[in-house]
């Protein structure tokens, strides 16, 4: 079974980020706060990303959406950070803004329009929802 964002390809892009935020954080020497703030905004992107997916409404997936694009603008300006700190080259930014720049720029689409993608009906069987509103289950009335 999968949920509704993990069919999103920014998801899956934000998800291949997070993985090379990491490894970069992990081979970086000093720079604590650079590395904490990156690991914390590229994380983000998905996690934005999954829950705005999962709301109801057009507004709040919007919200959701633009709290995940503006992740991934911070993580950009992290990377501009650690250039001018010396900790990465211009080549490796050069390279994991790309991933950025595709991540804004399905975000920005999706923010516009307020898109969501739904888990497939079928991952539910009969009787898995009880249809009343009262607290006890309807297994075993007559």
């Amino acid at each position: 079974m999968t949920f509704g964002h993990e069919q999103l390809d920014v998801y899956r892009v934000s998800i291949e980020y997070v993985g090379w935020a990491y490894r970069l954080c992990e081979g970086l020497k000093g720079h604590r706060n650079a590395k904490d703030q990156l690991l914390r905004a590229s994380q983000a992107i998905p996690l934005n990303i999954a829950e705005g997916n999962g709301k109801a409404t057009d507004g709040d997936r919007r919200r959701f959406f633009e709290i995940a694009r503006g992740s991934a603008l911070e993580c950009g300006a992290v990377q501009d950070v650690l250039v001018v700190c010396g900790a990465i080259t211009t080549e490796t930014n050069t390279e994991a803004k790309k991933l950025l720049d595709r991540i804004v720029a399905m975000l920005t689409r999706l923010g516009q329009r307020g898109y969501s993608v739904g888990e497939e009906p079928e991952a539910y069987g009969p009787g898995s929802v009880d249809p009343d509103s009262d607290s006890d289950p309807d297994a075993g009335k007559t």
